[in-house]
């Protein structure tokens, strides 16, 4: 019998371990934003027991992300180490993983971190979006410098008050 555990709903009984293993995956910090973990960012979409060991549902943020590969190295190398084996990752792209998952606390975090956190709703998107607030001063007074920042997933943007330059995490 399995027992799932996901980001959504939590199952009155479970196995004691599965709340160990989503501790041990919050330690995995996403390569591109080290403030955030792979669990902050909603990659996880769910742990569940199985027979004989476990299995992490996980969602990249995109289906070419470049650090796929490594994230599923570490997660296997982190629960290992703490005992947990085998496990099994299943990668599920369907639904594709968008910035609606990323948890409150982590959009503050990239605040914090000088990068300006995706606003509203991807399913929401619209051309007339509200101005981007500056993660440094708070200023509503920004513009966009170009579509693409240091990844392809944030935009460059600079803040018209304290004239600072910032990446904001796009809505995807």
């Amino acid at each position: 019998m399995e027992q799932l555990c996901n980001t959504h709903s939590y199952s009155e009984i479970q196995p004691p371990e599965i709340h160990q293993i989503w501790q041990c995956l919050h330690q995995i910090a996403d390569p591109e934003l080290p403030a955030l973990s792979i669990t902050d960012l909603g990659m996880i979409r769910a742990v569940t027991s199985l027979q004989n060991g476990w299995r992490v549902t996980f969602t990249p943020t995109y289906s070419g992300c470049p650090a796929t590969e490594y994230l599923l190295e570490t997660i296997q190398e982190i629960l290992a180490q703490a005992g947990f084996s085998p496990v099994h990752i299943e990668v599920s792209l369907t639904p594709a993983w968008t910035t609606d998952w990323i948890n409150t606390d982590a959009k503050q975090r990239l605040r914090e971190s000088g990068i300006a956190p995706p606003q509203g709703l991807a399913c929401e998107k619209t051309a007339n979006m509200d101005p981007i607030i500056c993660p440094h001063c708070g200023s509503h007074a920004t513009e966009k410098i170009s579509e693409f920042g240091s990844t392809a997933c944030k935009a460059l943007y600079r803040c018209r008050d304290c004239w600072e330059p910032f990446d904001y995490f796009k809505c995807i």
